[in-house]
């Protein structure tokens, strides 16, 4: 009787596949949404170094817009309103989900709600990451820069070989930091109908009315995520960053 009754109180193994699934999903737009605002954040963190003024003014407004207005509207104008203005035959396209056949390797193209989620994940990551970069190179003394342009070498190779190696060992821990956001920041996706570890949670929830076992579980894959990445960032960070620069 008791076995039975504990037994009713857990999720039926088909939700339980059904939170595995929308963990994954987490997990891919999670990485690309990191590796691409990276890319990005990086390349801000570069241009903004211009000597040109309206080079910086152009990288500071892009920052300034996307670091102070919330990601969930971000979320709404990427799916909607450039949802909106795309060609309707592309949108028909994206909503089909048209699968790219490599051989004997069938490529399925991500859902047009995941494309748009990943771009809002990345514009909105990329100004904080980019943040991040600059307050490393800010962190270098700038005569380190001067006595390199003394040596020869030109204002890239100072900034390349001897200005950005030290900026990383800066801003690393903050942007791992970044990177656990950006985890945490994939829930909102739900709102556009990714669907994620959050969105698979509220099916759930809607289905079974088990709300505690369901994001509990939701919650501990959450906690499980951040400190996979947190480890990580701390070995890289002390084991090759640190022991390298000795």
């Amino acid at each position: 009787m008791v076995l039975q009754q504990l037994s009713d109180q857990l999720l039926a193994p088909r939700y339980l596949w059904w939170l595995w699934d929308g963990f994954m999903v987490t997990i891919y737009i999670s990485l690309l949404a990191i590796i691409l605002s990276t890319l990005v954040g990086f390349l801000l963190a570069i241009v903004g170094q211009s000597r040109t003024p309206i080079i910086r003014v152009l990288v500071n407004c892009y920052i300034a817009l996307f670091r102070n207005s919330p990601l969930l509207p971000q979320l709404f104008f990427w799916y909607f309103g450039v949802g909106n203005i795309l060609p309707l035959d592309i949108k028909l396209w994206l909503f089909d989900e048209p699968q790219l056949e490599l051989g004997f390797w069938i490529l399925k193209t991500p859902s047009f709600e995941f494309i748009m989620g990943l771009i809002a994940l990345t514009f909105y990551s990329s100004a904080f990451i980019a943040q991040e970069f600059r307050a490393g190179i800010l962190g270098v003394k700038r005569g380190q820069l001067d006595a390199s342009l003394a040596l020869g070498l030109s204002r890239w190779q100072g900034l390349r070989l001897i200005i950005l190696p030290q900026a990383l060992r800066i801003a690393f821990p903050p942007l791992v930091g970044q990177y656990m956001n950006i985890i945490k920041n994939s829930s909102l996706t739900m709102a556009i109908g990714v669907l994620e570890l959050s969105y698979v949670s509220r099916q759930i929830e809607t289905e079974t009315l088990k709300t505690f076992q369901d994001f509990a579980l939701a919650t501990l894959l959450y906690i499980i995520a951040v400190i996979v990445v947190g480890m990580i960032g701390n070995f890289y960070y002390h084991k090759i960053l640190i022991k390298g620069a000795k």
